[in-house]
């Protein structure tokens, strides 16, 4: 039989530094949301990202939410919000009723544009229109222009949130992802660099960040007011971790750096092997970004024999995952009645198969492949990666 290889799995430590700590939570009978391991799992993202504040909640989706709940986001609120990612990122909006405005990718870093979000800005500006926040991503790990960004949101007076869902570890100029804007989000779901089955953290990083804090553990556990009896006088959310949870992200810290390490020896192996391939570009890396290569992503020129279809077909054909990028939130049906702002002006479907447009965005959607880069592939399995490839060029 062939050996399936996972696109990105969770890996657990060699050394059970995981099953240590969950079952220290059994043995002291700490398992719900409180407890050791949660104290200290938040205790160790501010330590590694520089975040004033720490709050682990049951999903990146989670943070996502209560990072708008605490930038005041409400019902018919303008976000803007980059239009290259996950789903996760932008439904959060819809659930406080607020109106997404999607803004395009730019081709140096795959993330949001900052001349397109100057244009956005100036569009609603003229009708008296300020968005109450803006949500950049650091796709796939690669660090989006941000500080051009945080300039641009600075300049408005606009939070800024950051999904680094995808970037834990992921560095610009020595700072981590997550902390240049007010908010930042970090997911552990069982497909990122670490994980804890489920699981997300938000960094506060305003100038209130304690009481931030303060206002989002109060909304994550129902909201409860501090009285004898059960008091609510907000609606509340259960998105807190549990302990046992927190154990496994406590355990899977210890080995966050080798596992960052392999990802990138998986993203150069295959930049190495398939040099010769002239048709296939490779997702960007910048001096000053130090990208944690969470996914190795293709694009293949227009101009080529190979469409990025094709490599998919043949990958799965050996039992190999792989993905195609992120379809752009614009293009999803779900959100086609909402704006989209680019800097190219005429937007045409390229490709009615997939629904993509000439947009950056929709460029890189449809060009793109999302390579196997899980963190327990040995050379054999990346060399098989590649000899399938190559076998498309014949």
């Amino acid at each position: 039989m062939k050996q399936h290889i996972f696109l990105a799995s969770p890996h657990m430590s060699e050394e059970g530094f995981e099953q240590k700590y969950i079952q220290k939570a059994f043995d002291t009978n700490w398992l719900a949301a409180a407890g050791e391991n949660l104290a200290v799992f938040e205790r160790q993202l501010a330590d590694k990202t520089g975040a004033k504040r720490t709050v682990a909640l049951s999903s990146g989706t989670a943070a996502m939410h209560m990072a708008l709940k605490a930038a005041g986001v409400g019902q018919g609120d303008l976000v803007f919000c980059q239009s290259l990612t996950f789903s996760a990122t932008a439904n959060p909006i819809l659930y406080e009723k607020a109106e997404p405005v999607f803004i395009d990718s730019e081709s140096d870093t795959w993330n949001m544009d900052p001349e397109a979000l100057e244009l956005a800005f100036e569009k609603y500006g003229r009708a008296g229109r300020i968005p109450k926040a803006v949500i950049v991503v650091h796709l796939y790990g690669i660090c989006a222009k941000i500080e051009k960004v945080a300039e641009i949101c600075k300049k408005h007076q606009v939070p800024l949130i950051e999904d680094a869902a995808e970037s834990l570890g992921t560095t610009f100029r020595g700072k981590h992802t997550g902390n240049f804007g007010d908010y930042g989000i970090v997911s552990f779901n069982g497909n990122k660099i670490i994980t804890t089955s489920g699981g997300g953290m938000l960094l506060i990083n305003t100038e209130n960040a304690e009481e931030r804090e303060k206002k989002v553990r109060f909304w994550s556990t129902q909201a409860r007011e501090a009285a004898r009896w059960y008091q609510h006088e907000e609606i509340g959310y259960n998105y807190r971790m549990s302990n046992i949870v927190a154990g496994i992200g406590r355990g899977q810290m210890q080995v966050l750096e080798k596992r960052i390490e392999k990802k990138k020896y998986i993203f150069n192996y295959y930049k190495t092997q398939l040099a010769d391939l002239k048709e296939i570009s490779f997702m960007p890396q910048t001096d000053a970004n130090e990208n944690n290569c969470w996914l190795s992503v293709i694009q293949l020129d227009d101009s080529g024999k190979v469409r990025p279809l094709e490599i998919m077909k043949a990958l799965e054909l050996e039992d190999i995952e792989n993905r195609p990028v992120w379809k752009p939130l614009h293009l999803q049906p779900v959100f086609q009645n909402y704006d989209f702002i680019s800097l190219r002006e005429k937007l045409a479907v390229t490709d009615p198969f997939m629904g993509a447009d000439n947009s950056v965005a929709g460029e890189l959607f449809r060009k793109g492949v999302c390579l196997p880069s899980d963190t327990k592939m040995t050379d054999e399995d990346l060399a098989r990666v590649c000899s399938i490839i190559k076998s498309l060029w014949g």
